[in-house]
């Protein structure tokens, strides 16, 4: 059945299928084929796997994102950004993936990240004299720390799979969100100052940064409110997307009034076009889950990894080289409920917290953003920029390999996750 389920689902992968319903044919034509399970199965699961409540956060942390994209509140996040970097060699280039750090904190999307922050900063760095692929890149990478500092979607999506806190996820996040931001961040600078992108030429001031600030504080009270309401046991992470999407709304509004009500509709059909693609996803990939689970496959890849080496580390490596490759060719979304019943036993089995291995996977999948041929937030920025995939995805070799660096240090030094749990 293994066989039939993985061979089906790369052929329909590779007629270009949409994710979603390739995972959800290839489901199908195994049920068909083998007749071990009636077709019934597959609509139980649809249905039964997206009647969730904390899954429920995930339409409303997509209406937050677009709506605080196209509110006014990136643009301010970048001033408060601007005012502590933006006279640093690569000052502009630094900045902005500081603003994507702060959006990650409210959208919980990579590629909405990159569409709210690109737009703005792609054309300001060229403008600067900065290089477009570079400058696409730096955005197009920054965006990825969207599912890594929190909220974040495919944490919720996680969460649920394995039966672990959202709220701890969310947590664990922080730091190693931050990590990869610096060390994108690191490499900008040293690209910026071989190529001469000087920074603005303006002092940096506590007095500039107070005023950046209390400028941004509206935006800056999204993630306080949201993650400070989940800690201190407010609310779920659940009832903190719908409180993200009613302050959004107020603030883009009526504060900074740069969001009129007849942009509304558009928002909502733009956001449940895109809740209803990741849910499509979502019931196909626990079907798809479901039949590896009853054929015991999970057990079977945990023994076979397990008997390569003893060291965790090794394993470890492992692993993180499968969803390296993973990220290129599958959605996020359903790597982590395809994967996760696969992989958390063994990384359990080795001694690792099911929140780190967490963490270890999602920013794993999160350089899948950016690596082709499946990499959405290369398309974004490509759209956006208007370079092709081709050269995008050479400028974006070196903030790879960055992110890459991170994500071991954050294997080898738990802590890192675990600091605040």
């Amino acid at each position: 059945m293994a066989g039939v389920l993985f061979g089906s689902f790369a052929a329909f992968l590779f007629l270009t299928v949409p994710i979603g319903i390739a995972i959800g044919l290839a489901v199908l034509f195994t049920i068909l084929y083998t007749g071990s399970m009636p077709v019934e199965f597959l609509m139980k699961e649809l249905t039964n796997s997206v009647d969730s409540f904390p899954l429920l956060a995930v339409p409303y942390f997509i209406i937050a994102g677009e709506i605080m994209g196209k509110g006014g509140i990136s643009k301010r996040l970048f001033n408060v950004a601007d005012s502590m970097v933006g006279n640093k060699t690569g000052g502009i280039a630094m900045a902005t993936i500081v603003t994507c750090m702060f959006f990650a904190a409210i959208s919980g999307s990579g590629p909405a990240t990159v569409a709210a922050i690109g737009g703005i900063m792609i054309p300001a760095m060229v403008q600067k004299g900065y290089d477009k692929r570079f400058a696409t890149a730096v955005v197009a990478s920054a965006g990825s720390i969207g599912v890594i500092i929190p909220p974040s979607i495919p944490m919720v999506i996680y969460g649920v799979s394995c039966s672990v806190s959202i709220g701890d996820m969310f947590i664990a996040g922080i730091i190693p969100g931050i990590l990869v931001g610096i060390g994108l961040m690191i490499y900008s600078y040293f690209h910026s100052k071989k190529m001469g992108y000087i920074g603005s030429g303006q002092k940096t001031t506590l007095k500039g940064i107070l005023t950046a600030f209390w400028e941004a504080k509206w935006a800056l009270m999204i993630p306080v409110i949201i993650l400070g309401g989940i800690y201190g046991g407010i609310f779920t992470p659940t009832e903190a997307a719908v409180v993200a999407v009613v302050f959004g709304l107020i603030v883009s509004v009526f504060v900074y009034k740069e969001l009129k009500f007849k942009d509304l509709p558009q928002i909502f059909v733009d956001s449940a076009l895109t809740t209803a693609s990741v849910l499509v996803i979502v019931g196909a990939a626990t079907a798809f889950g479901r039949l590896l689970t009853l054929e015991q496959i999970p057990n079977q890849i945990a023994e076979a990894m397990i008997s390569i080496s003893s060291e965790p580390l090794i394993i470890m490596m492992l692993i993180t080289l499968l969803l390296l490759i993973v990220g290129c060719f599958m959605d996020t979304i359903a790597a982590i409920i395809i994967l996760t019943p696969i992989l958390l036993p063994v990384a359990l089995q080795i001694g690792y917290d099911p929140i780190h291995f967490g963490i270890i996977m999602i920013v794993n999948l999160a350089i899948g953003f950016i690596t082709p041929p499946l990499g959405v937030n290369l398309f974004v920025g490509a759209g956006i920029s208007g370079l092709s995939l081709e050269q995008l995805s050479k400028a974006i070799v070196p903030f790879f390999f960055a992110m890459v660096i991170t994500l071991l240090i954050i294997i080898v030094i738990p802590q890192l996750s675990l600091l605040f749990l």
